[in-house]
C-alpha cells in the first residue's frame, strides 16, 4: 500500500487508532509498530491486540505472547539498527508515566554514549510524550520505516 493512501484498516491502541501500515509484526495476540515520536532511531512498541489498560489485566496467554513477541522484535531491532544493547521498558499505569491506557512495551536499540548518563533514558521515556515541543513524524515517515523493518525481517529469516 502506498504511503498514506488507501488506509482502511486500523489497530486500536488505547484511545488511538493505529494505521495497520505502521505495524511490522503480528503474532496471534500481539503486534509491533513504529513509534510516532521515537526517542532513538529504531524505538518501537509491542502491545497486545486486545486493549488492556494494565499488565495485571492480561491473560496468561497474552502475557506469554507479548513477551515472546518482545523477544523476537528485540532481536530484529538490535540487528537492524546495529545496536550493542537494548532498553526494554513498560510503564504500567498513569503514575508510572503510561500515556496511552493500553499495555505496551518500549524497545529502544542502544549504543555506547547515546545518553550522557545511561539511566537518563528512563526519564526520557517517562517525559517524551508530554513534551509540547516535540514533533511527531508524518505517517509517510512511519510507513517508510515500517517497510524497511518488514524488508529486514524478510531478508533475515
Amino acid at each position: 500500500m502506498a504511503a498514506g493512501k488507501g488506509i482502511t484498516e486500523f489497530i486500536r491502541f488505547g484511545h488511538v487508532k493505529i494505521p495497520s501500515t505502521v505495524s511490522f509484526y503480528r503474532s496471534n495476540l500481539s503486534y509491533a509498530f513504529v513509534n510516532k515520536s521515537p526517542i532513538l532511531p529504531g524505538h518501537v512498541l509491542v502491545s497486545p491486540l486486545r486493549p488492556v489498560e494494565r499488565f495485571s489485566g492480561l491473560t496468561p496467554d497474552e502475557v506469554s505472547d507479548l513477551f515472546l513477541t518482545v523477544q523476537k522484535v528485540s532481536n530484529i531491532i538490535e540487528k537492524m539498527y546495529n545496536a550493542t544493547a537494548l532498553t526494554i521498558s513498560m510503564q504500567d499505569g498513569e503514575d508510572a508515566g503510561q500515556s496511552i491506557k493500553h499495555v505496551h512495551v518500549h524497545i529502544l536499540p542502544r549504543k555506547k554514549g547515546d545518553f550522557q548518563h545511561n539511566d537518563d533514558i528512563y526519564k526520557e521515556i517517562e517525559t517524551h510524550d508530554k513534551d509540547k515541543e516535540r514533533k511527531d513524524r508524518s505517517l509517510e515517515e512511519m510507513e517508510n520505516e515500517t517497510i524497511l523493518i518488514r524488508e529486514f525481517i524478510t531478508l533475515n529469516k
